[in-house]
């Protein structure tokens, strides 16, 4: 019974790593989007802390390999000119990424985004296990991120966790990773700070 006390008050704090499912894009929407950024190939890990208690309310990880996408088990973040497929978002331009950040940062959670220059091969490998992985339930998100990061070399030795904060600590020890925290102060309400990212983005293609 204190399992399932403490697995339901688990699920309650992560009440916001369980969004509406979106259509998958076709295989031809995602072609049309592919992106890499420039640069070394890259693992960089985002969770989501309120900024109250502390705790961490998402986890997603970004991929630099021969494209650049964003797992995002369970997450809430939309944008029309953003595909997605089975919990993956396509065409991480430098756009996108601040856009995603942005959503998600606000005046009741902040974001640490962690990163570390990884092999070609460790991406790719990352890249394979994300595009791979589907549709990951609420309140999982760390327990999925975790999971593809204990199948990549080097990083087997991070433990399995339902708290993205605990993540972040073990990811944050792992030698040259660098760490920020993206703030804003913007509308607690998560909707609104999607719909203004939106509409950015989608200016910025017209």
């Amino acid at each position: 019974m204190r399992n399932l006390l403490c697995l339901g008050a688990v699920m309650l704090a992560l009440a916001g790593c369980a969004a509406p499912q979106q259509p998958n894009a076709d295989a031809d929407t995602l072609a049309r989007v592919a992106y890499r950024q420039p640069g070394p190939a890259t693992l960089t890990l985002y969770t989501m802390i309120n900024n109250r208690s502390g705790r961490g309310g998402h986890a997603s990880l970004m991929v630099n390999a021969s494209e650049r996408v964003i797992f995002d088990p369970a997450g809430s973040f939309y944008a029309s000119v953003v595909p997605e497929r089975n919990d993956v978002l396509y065409g991480i331009t430098p756009a996108v990424e601040k856009a995603y950040r942005g959503a998600h940062a606000r005046s009741t959670f902040h974001v640490i985004v962690q990163q570390v220059e990884v092999t070609p091969e460790q991406a790719e490998k990352a890249y394979q296990l994300v595009v791979n992985n589907g549709r990951v339930p609420g309140a999982f998100c760390a327990q999925a991120t975790t999971g593809i990061l204990q199948q990549i070399p080097g990083f087997e030795n991070i433990d399995r966790t339902f708290y993205p904060e605990k993540l972040a600590e073990q990811f944050g020890q792992l030698p040259g990773v660098v760490t920020d925290r993206y703030y804003e102060n913007d509308s607690a309400d998560l909707q609104d700070g999607l719909a203004r990212s939106d509409a950015a983005l989608s200016a910025a293609e017209e």
